[in-house]
């Protein structure tokens, strides 16, 4: 696994679509390059559980209730982070993104093979929310109480992930 090339980004409230202002998403480009097989594994290895292998739902949504992560194993996709006004990335087999709690996703395209493995940490129970009105407040609460996670879902105990996140 390389550590090259991480990426964090913060995306703002829409108005719609909460994001998480508090915590960066991060993007590692091919982190998996050579191991996509073993995505799976290492981040139940790192305590994010509660795992599936699909794809992205192609309509605006987020967790309230949890972080999430994402492995692209196959195949390759456009994904849109942030909401309507977000930012859209083409992530590829061996790209990680790690939402954090209430940050907007939705596919825009892929290869017809694309998959990925998304996985929560402590494996957490997740909820879905698209941004209707009547989410509000209750959703802006549930996203400031849910805990931080122990490991980075790529690098484990010392991972980017509990440096950005934990520097507080």
């Amino acid at each position: 696994m390389k550590k090259e090339q991480i990426t964090p980004m913060i995306f703002k409230d829409d108005g719609e679509i909460p994001n998480n202002e508090a915590l960066p998403v991060i993007l590692y480009s091919s982190v998996f390059s050579e191991q996509t097989e073993e995505c799976r594994r290492i981040f139940e290895r790192h305590n994010w559980t509660n795992s599936w292998i699909g794809g992205v739902f192609d309509f605006h949504h987020y967790h309230s209730n949890a972080h999430e992560v994402l492995g692209v194993i196959n195949g390759e996709a456009r994904i849109k982070i942030g909401g309507r006004e977000g930012t859209s990335f083409d992530l590829e087999k061996g790209d990680v993104i790690v939402l954090p709690a209430g940050t907007g996703h939705k596919k825009m395209s892929s290869s017809f093979e694309f998959e990925m493995v998304g996985a929560y940490p402590d494996g957490m129970d997740y909820n879905l929310k698209t941004g209707e009105p009547g989410e509000r407040p209750d959703v802006l609460k549930d996203i400031q109480e849910v805990p931080l996670p122990d490991q980075d879902p790529v690098f484990g105990e010392d991972g980017p992930l509990i440096e950005m996140w934990h520097e507080e």
